[in-house]
């Protein structure tokens, strides 16, 4: 047992090590090594053997110790957390090779108390199954966890627990001393009545509920007025498009702004489009979009709302006629010098963006070129740390296959000797299954009787109580006649019958109703003047929409035709120079491609023909 405790306690010692000062597992391992060469060569190799496993298989031993910590081991001190893990290791991945024996040896040479604890959460069937399968999955293969890992784990339960039980005995006793205590008072219980048990309410029947009348037909159909109402607007919005656009084509020349410099001829475009425009030619702060033909139904207020925007706007056209009449200038030069100084700035405009998008593309591809020429250095440097790494893990490799065959034919040795052992428990433990299973079987009897003979009980009590609810609930008779025609006599002001209350009532209810019918009468008949009123303006709306709909129309046609014309393409020298920049760097960048899908292939077949040649050397061995 000593032996063994040393043992473990070097290889927690070098654990603990590697995690405060995060040296690599090459490098732990090589120091391991270095420090261990005053011990004999079979310690060595248990060391460094279990050593090793415990870094390779970090991530599954830390599921299983940090839930046992945050479970069951929150007394345990933090410093035994390696302690944990190399126990874990060893009943996972060694138990097999060492046999349970030596395992039992290793176990007893650490606390007692601890490994109690320990192996009694790891090796529960509930973990193993459920929660512990579930995260080892999470980090290799399903199977292999189950075959490989948990299977083993369970086959060795009847052994562990007989372990865990004679741990449970080595435990100290701990006994508590006596002290003489002072007389405690003994709290007696309050003397209250006890309440008569509430009575058992008699069922209500459940109420029908009457059928609903089902929802008329002319709730979902639109009423004949409003039929009738559409197609009246329909005829008239067709009428005063027909006067407009034959207002708009007949009316008088001075109503069409002219250029001074440039006179229309009879045939012109320009003056076949002018003619054809609406009166109302442009519409301050106002965008039309592309809508679909759902009516939109406005309020009152935005109805009067746009009809007096629309009489403000055919005010204004009405001025400007009149100042055209009187002789009045026109600014259509103004505008096209306007138009040519706005074409020049965009073209600025443009240009300026080209570059700017240029020069992020030029970055772009410096910036690509940096990095790539940082990550050669690297690759560089990690190819040779890969290249050491793989001499010295080869060297392991070597070392541990030795190291396998060795313990094999120890562990052989010792499986031919615990077989017997295993089938006389095997036995034992099945008789003991078995007589569990019968006196369950006894017990569920048992308690079905006990609860089919409550059960009749309950139901005689209930009926009892139900007949004595129905006696107490019959109604009593009581008989007493009312004369609603007689007055009572109390000599009260205003004293009468129930029937005159009554007639007196139904008078009053009907002159309310006449009241009523009236006011509706009224208010229906200003709504109908509102009504009228409100139509109006709306077919004036409708009439002016159409025209500023038309004369949008064909502004938007000319703005579609001056954008549809192909654009100058850019000749800014910064322009051209960015670009040439450009393709520059873009081939360097190719060129560097090219190189590295070389060195790339080469490199493969480098790592090809040396893993064939140490299949060749590992073969003959």
């Amino acid at each position: 047992m000593a032996h063994y405790g040393k043992c473990i306690e070097t290889v927690i010692e070098q654990l603990d090590r590697l995690k405060a000062e995060k040296d690599s597992a090459q490098q732990s391992l090589e120091a391991a090594s270095a420090a261990l060469q005053t011990l004999s060569p079979q310690e060595q190799a248990f060391i460094l053997e279990v050593l090793s496993g415990c870094l390779e298989y970090r991530e599954l031993l830390a599921v299983v110790v940090d839930a046992f910590y945050v479970r069951a081991g929150c007394l345990c001190p933090r410093a035994d957390r390696s302690l944990f893990e190399v126990i874990c290791y060893l009943a996972t991945f060694q138990l097999d090779q060492l046999g349970f024996p030596l395992f039992c040896d290793i176990v007893r040479s650490q606390p007692a108390d601890k490994m109690h604890k320990f192996l009694g959460f790891f090796f529960n069937p509930l973990n193993l199954c459920s929660w512990i399968k579930d995260e080892w999955s999470l980090i290799y293969e399903t199977t292999h966890v189950r075959e490989n890992w948990i299977d083993p784990l369970m086959r060795w339960q009847p052994e562990v627990q007989e372990l865990i039980t004679q741990l449970e005995g080595v435990l100290p006793r701990q006994s508590t001393p006596s002290k003489t205590k002072a007389k405690v008072t003994k709290p007696k219980e309050f003397q209250l009545t006890v309440p008569r048990p509430r009575a058992v309410p008699v069922p209500e029947p459940v109420p029908v509920v009457a059928k609903s009348k089902p929802v008329p037909r002319s709730t979902y159909q639109r009423p004949k007025e409003q039929q009738l109402l559409e197609m009246t607007k329909r005829y008239n919005r067709r009428k005063a498009e027909e006067l407009l656009l034959r207002a708009s084509v007949e009316e008088m020349r001075c109503a069409v702004p002219q250029s001074r410099g440039e006179p229309l001829t009879q045939g012109s475009p320009k003056k076949l489009q002018l003619q054809l425009m609406p009166r109302i030619l442009r519409t301050p702060k106002l965008t039309f979009y592309k809508t679909s033909n759902v009516p939109v139904k406005l309020n009152t207020a935005a109805v009067l709302r746009e009809g007096s925007l629309y009489q403000r706007q055919v005010e204004k056209e009405l001025e400007r006629v009149d100042k055209l009449v009187d002789g009045a200038g026109d600014f259509s030069e103004f505008f096209e010098w306007q138009r040519k100084v706005l074409a020049e700035d965009r073209e600025e405009q443009l240009a300026a963006g080209e570059c700017r998008r240029l020069q992020g593309k030029l970055s772009r591809e410096e910036a690509i070129l940096a990095r790539r020429h940082l990550a050669q250095g690297n690759r560089e440097k990690a190819e040779q740390k890969k290249e050491e790494m793989a001499e010295l893990m080869q060297r392991l490799a070597e070392r541990r296959l030795q190291e396998e065959r060795s313990l094999k034919e120890l562990v052989q040795q010792v499986a031919e000797a615990q077989q017997n052992v295993k089938a006389a428990q095997m036995k034992l433990l099945r008789g003991r299954q078995q007589r569990v299973q019968e006196v369950m079987e006894e017990s569920r009897e048992l308690l079905q009787r006990s609860a089919e003979a409550a059960e009749q009980e309950q139901q005689r009590r209930c009926e009892r109580i139900a007949q004595l609810r129905a006696l107490e609930t019959q109604p009593m008779p009581k008989g007493k006649l009312v004369d609603l025609t007689q007055t009572p006599g109390y000599g009260l002001e205003g004293e009468m019958s129930v029937v005159e209350l009554r007639e007196r009532l139904a008078l009053l209810k009907e002159t309310r109703r006449r009241a009523e019918e009236e006011k509706r009468d009224q208010i229906v008949q200003g709504k109908r003047a509102r009504s009228r009123e409100l139509q109006n303006v709306v077919e004036q709306i409708s009439l002016c929409r159409a025209a500023m709909g038309r004369s949008a129309a064909l502004r938007w046609e000319e703005k579609k035709a001056r954008s549809a014309a192909p654009a100058a393409p850019l000749r800014d020298e910064r322009v051209l120079e960015l670009r040439r920049r450009l393709e520059e760097k873009a081939a360097a960048r190719r060129a560097q491609e090219l190189e590295r899908s070389r060195e790339r292939r080469l490199q493969a077949l480098q790592k090809s023909s040396s893993a064939a040649g140490h299949a060749r050397r590992l073969e003959a061995a």
